[in-house]
């Protein structure tokens, strides 16, 4: 799905909800690679999601509408089958701690078991976005904080709907 000489990169994950820690990490991906496809897990096997979708690829795409380079996919199949589809040479991740690494070391070294030409490239969190977590972006929404600066305007209308 892209030009041989075309370097592209996945940046999977959830979002459930978009945070603008994520989409700093996926605009810098995207000055990094030729491509990036952001991966939007469908469905995710730890964890339920509050948004559908359809919704978090909405909110991803109105979000990254001036990011050229960037695409938004939704995926329910093993991410390095996915990433094969693209083509891809890379899996982008952010982290943001410590705690992040343990999991994430897992997934590459699964990952790499599997694709053994996919590289896993690790991007740390800007220090804005370092406490940053969709699940800590639900619980101040869910009581009532303000999640304005934290997400996309339209992920916080959404999650204005849902929790008042």
């Amino acid at each position: 799905m892209n030009d041989s000489s075309d370097i592209t990169a996945v940046c999977p994950g959830t979002y459930d909800p978009v945070t603008e820690g994520h989409l700093d990490i996926i605009r810098r991906a995207g000055a990094m690679f030729d491509r990036v496809v952001v991966g939007v897990v469908a469905r995710s096997p730890r964890k339920d999601t509050l948004f559908s979708v359809d919704e978090r690829i909405r909110f991803l795409e109105e979000s990254l509408a001036n990011d050229g380079n960037i695409t938004v996919e939704a995926f329910d199949t093993l991410l390095v089958d996915f990433a094969r589809k693209w083509g891809a040479k890379a899996l982008v991740k952010g982290l943001r701690a410590i705690s992040d690494f343990e999991y994430e070391f897992q997934m590459a070294q699964m990952n790499r078991k599997l694709a053994p030409d996919l590289e896993t490239v690790y991007l740390m969190a800007s220090p804005e976005y370092s406490f940053l977590s969709s699940s800590g972006v639900k619980e101040i929404a869910k009581y009532g904080g303000r999640v304005e600066d934290l997400v996309p305007a339209p992920v916080a209308r959404r999650l204005a709907e849902l929790f008042q």
